[in-house]
């Protein structure tokens, strides 16, 4: 794939907590030729992972709300119901990242992990990924005002019923990629996935 890309110049006009960076390139042409040189901003945000957290005995899902800024920027409802996610740190893995911020953004316990899948959020204009896993959890603990308090973080976590929270990708209520994937996982594997973690007691 490297053979495919010339990077003539690439540059880093802002470091911060995040930094962007400016390339100027080329590429192969489907035909076998070469583009013209091109100039592009990639965001590198580094990569999170997410978490679902289900009930088989329930059977309900826990999701979280909380204000996010780049929703108000766009004009949208700025109060958004996700699921549990975090930034992956240098050392860390998706996994650890998922579990603990079900204790820190719900304050719930994991027991078990299922990985659904990983993806690139904006592969346009950002090198982000997202790695997706589904944790069970004790639905009946999943209530009250979480986060962490140095961070701003002011995050309500609740349960509902696993076919109303799929349903609320039609309806608009679920308005972010993370989530939506999420459950339309958990609508693709839900009755297989009810069975094996029931049984998993």
């Amino acid at each position: 794939m490297r053979d495919d890309v010339e990077i003539i110049e690439k540059t880093t006009p802002f470091r911060g907590y995040f930094h962007l960076d400016c390339y100027r390139l080329r590429h192969r042409r489907h035909d076998g030729g070469w583009t013209e040189p091109m100039s592009r901003e990639v965001f590198e945000r580094g990569h999170a992972a997410g978490l679902l957290l289900y009930d088989p005995n329930r059977d309900q899902v826990g999701l979280i709300e909380q204000f996010r800024p780049g929703a108000f920027a766009a004009g949208w409802h700025p109060w958004l119901v996700e699921i549990v996610a975090g930034i992956i740190d240098d050392g860390e893995s998706a996994e650890d990242v998922a579990v603990r911020e079900a204790k820190e953004e719900a304050g719930v316990e994991i027991d078990l992990v299922v990985p659904v899948c990983r993806y690139l959020v904006s592969p346009g204009g950002s090198t982000e990924t997202m790695q997706l896993y589904c944790g069970r959890v004790d639905a009946a603990k999943l209530s009250g005002i979480h986060g962490l308090a140095h961070e701003g973080e002011d995050i309500r976590v609740f349960a509902v019923d696993a076919r109303e929270a799929i349903g609320w990708i039609d309806s608009g209520r679920v308005a972010n990629s993370m989530t939506m994937i999420a459950l339309q996982w958990l609508a693709l594997h839900h009755a297989q996935l009810r069975n094996d973690w029931q049984r998993a007691d």
